[in-house]
């Protein structure tokens, strides 16, 4: 039998790259999209905000199965980017969707936790059908329309999807940028010398990209159409701890630091149930945080990060 074709957009980015190398160790044929050229063979160039250049992608492969991870990413990107944000984002996954439609892939969608707003207690997936919540920025608005698109698409014409809400996702391979994460933007910027905001009283999972992608892979041998999964971890973690075991590693104080009080228009508290990711997806965030910041230091000590 031949091995399934696999395609992951935005396969150059931070996710996309761990996973596209997952799926490849499990024999899978395993091709990406990106609006980035690279020299891998099976790499091809394509925004997917243009439906041209999607529709060409598509037209010369018959894939088995989509990860569409590609998305701009962040709050604060959304701000200061909006028109990419929507376009990449909205209007991109429009056009998955519509290809989807013509050539009958399944697919599975990168979602976000920000969806769930500021809601504090438990989120399982079903939340949004129980509370009425409203997005808080314009990526969060984004990742939900999109969830709806997929759920009109399927209810009118009947694709296949699996949708994950990912929380907190962290390690090699995540270069800094000023909108990414707090870990690699504690880690660079304890690295250099710069000065960074803690706020207290924000508690987080965090999960390490390798577990993810081991999640992420397993959705091919139980996929489950119109399913939607957490995959988030179960243990917390104050902010202000993430920070210290960062400097404690790279052998820093904190004088740098400056600790604030909550941050505004940000949840204190995100408590994800993944339950159905473990029963569905052995899901197993295995890696201690620790360990992942370990090895994520070590990657971007190597790659001398300027």
């Amino acid at each position: 039998m031949s091995s399934k074709l696999v395609l992951v957009t935005g396969g150059l980015g931070f996710i996309g790259s761990n996973l596209a190398r997952e799926l490849g160790s499990r024999g899978f044929d395993v091709w990406v999209v990106d609006n980035r050229s690279s020299t891998n063979p099976r790499s091809i160039r394509c925004d997917v905000g243009n439906y041209r250049q999607l529709e060409r992608v598509l037209k010369d492969h018959e894939f088995d199965y989509v990860y569409h991870a590609a998305a701009e990413y962040g709050r604060w990107n959304g701000e200061d980017y909006y028109e990419d944000l929507w376009n990449s984002n909205v209007v991109g996954t429009k056009n998955v969707l519509r290809l989807q439609e013509k050539n009958k892939f399944r697919l599975i969608f990168f979602g976000s936790a920000e969806v769930y707003a500021d809601y504090d207690g438990i989120t399982t997936e079903d939340i949004m059908e129980k509370v009425p919540l409203r997005q808080m920025n314009d990526y969060a608005m984004t990742k939900w329309v999109n969830e709806m698109q997929i759920m009109n698409s399927a209810t009118m014409t009947g694709t296949e999807t699996v949708r994950v809400r990912l929380f907190n996702v962290y390690g090699p391979g995540e270069h800094y940028t000023p909108y990414r994460g707090v870990i690699p933007s504690f880690i660079y910027k304890a690295m250099h010398d710069l000065p960074y905001t803690v706020y207290r009283g924000h508690k987080r999972t965090f999960e390490y990209v390798l577990d993810i992608c081991e999640s992420l892979g397993n959705i091919i041998q139980n996929f489950k159409p119109g399913e939607v999964y957490n995959l988030g971890s179960e243990k917390q973690y104050e902010i202000k701890d993430v920070s210290d075991m960062i400097l404690k590693k790279i052998g820093k104080e904190d004088d740098k630091v400056t600790y604030m009080d909550s941050e505004p228009f940000t949840t204190r508290i995100k408590t994800p149930d993944s339950s159905k990711a473990r029963k569905d997806l052995q899901h197993n965030p295995k890696t201690t945080l620790e360990t992942g910041i370990m090895k994520t230091v070590e990657w971007m000590r190597a790659r001398a990060v300027s």
